[in-house]
């Protein structure tokens, strides 16, 4: 606790209503930072904050979108929705959260630091994206807002049903994060007139464990065969519960079923937006649930899952997940941050067979992986062009449970006056693009051995 926000000139969009209201937030932040280090005090901060957020929500969200409309912003129903997901699921979820954990310190930190963070990352993503005339296009498929939360509720229900989980939606904007150790399952179902829909579902591992593990009375922390296919089971009975809610899918037929790696599901996930893109806190573990129905093309590298083949295929699935994790337990985890397809895969390439190696491609998915998967070392692009490097720094080391994850630049601009700007910001150091990827495999493996 204590931490406090600074305007700086960078968060402005230029829109004087917009701004005022943001710096009128951090204030109020920086004011609760306050008051939630005095133990006596910590209800009154958290149920005022849970107060003042929803008045923000309610007066900022709507003069934002009214602002959006008088200048026919093409991205203001998207815009919308990022707004209502933080007001409508976000906070509730926080806010039941903070009153279980009876108001501790460590739940009020999470609060105001979630809140914090969003405020940050909004404003520097989509709020400047609306001065720039450019919508936000990740979620462009997502179904309506109603859709969404009878699908939340339908799979809630579900989890309660099979589990008795109480599961919390907190995003129907599920960004394909790693979380843990997850199982990545695929379905593809499809009809005669080439009708086609994709179901991707990520458990958890300790989920399975701790549901299925427990009905199946076994001891094992680890999963079995036996577990993976009840697993699936339970897995394809979810989505057949929920037919109902797409018209056309109950003339359909699994087409394919599949086990992904992450890597997999990362390029299955990013090649089209989805409709649905669900993420659950079920207190086991974190479930999600996406669903898109645009044709997408197979993953030729995941193992495909027939009646002939189902017992070594889940077998086969172990295995290699063993094989990654045991491979992963002895290496540290880079997380690349860059817009570049291309620099993303020429310094995956030449880290992963020493490193496990996480990569995203903007400030605020950055900012999600860390929240879900800790890295011990990030490279992070010093010039993207929506949220920049420094920005994202800035966020990072705002962050208590982030501040101390090393930082190194990745510049394609070495003159003197570049590193000096790239300097002030204090990272653990920079690199230049123009190296060899020899090179900068050389200095990753340099910094990590300093680090003893």
């Amino acid at each position: 606790m204590g931490n406090q926000l600074a305007w700086n000139k960078r968060y402005n969009i230029g829109v004087e209503i917009i701004d005022n209201e943001h710096k009128k937030l951090i204030s109020i932040l920086n004011k609760l930072f306050d008051l939630g280090m005095q133990e006596e005090k910590r209800q009154w901060v958290c149920q005022e904050a849970v107060k003042y957020f929803k008045d923000h929500a309610l007066q900022h969200f709507a003069d934002e979108e009214a602002y959006m409309a008088s200048v026919s912003y093409e991205g203001l129903e998207l815009h919308r929705r990022i707004h209502d997901n933080f007001r409508e699921i976000t906070l509730p979820a926080l806010e039941k959260e903070i009153e279980q954990a009876d108001y501790s310190e460590d739940a009020v930190s999470h609060f105001l630091g979630v809140c914090a963070g969003w405020l940050l990352g909004h404003t520097l993503i989509e709020d400047h994206a609306i001065v720039r005339g450019e919508p936000i296009k990740q979620w462009v498929n997502l179904l309506p807002d109603e859709e969404q939360a009878v699908m939340g509720q339908a799979i809630a229900n579900q989890l309660y049903q099979m589990f008795q989980l109480n599961a919390r939606l907190i995003s129907n904007c599920y960004g394909g994060e790693k979380f843990g150790s997850g199982i990545y399952y695929r379905l593809i179902y499809s009809t005669k007139d080439k009708k086609r829909w994709e179901f991707l579902l990520i458990l958890e591992e300790k989920l399975i464990v701790s549901t299925i593990g427990s009905v199946l009375k076994t001891k094992s922390e680890a999963l079995s065969t036996m577990m993976m296919n009840a697993a699936r089971y339970i897995s394809r009975q979810l989505v057949e519960h929920i037919r109902e809610h797409f018209p056309g899918l109950d003339k359909a037929d699994i087409k394919e079923e599949q086990l992904l790696t992450y890597d997999q599901f990362q390029k299955v996930f990013e090649k089209h937006s989805p409709q649905y893109s669900l993420l659950f806190d079920t207190g086991a573990g974190y479930f999600a649930f996406c669903m898109t129905t645009a044709d997408m093309v197979p993953a030729e590298d995941g193992i495909s899952i027939i009646t002939e083949n189902a017992m070594s295929a889940v077998t086969q699935y172990l295995n290699q997940s063993r094989a990654e994790k045991e491979a992963a337990s002895h290496r540290k985890k880079v997380l690349i941050v860059d817009d570049s397809a291309f620099i993303l895969k020429t310094m995956q390439n030449v880290l992963c067979n020493d490193y496990e190696v996480l990569t995203v491609t903007s400030g605020m998915a950055a900012i999600r992986s860390i929240t879900l998967d800790r890295p011990d070392l990030i490279l992070l692009d010093y010039e993207m062009p929506v949220c920049k490097g420094n920005q994202v720094l800035e966020m990072i080391r705002s962050e208590e449970d982030f501040a101390d994850i090393p930082v190194i630049f990745l510049t394609s601009r070495v003159d003197k006056e570049r590193i000096q700007k790239v300097l002030e910001l204090k990272p653990n150091g920079y690199l230049s693009k123009s190296l060899s990827p020899e090179a900068v495999k050389k200095e990753v493996d340099h910094f990590f051995e300093k680090q003893g």
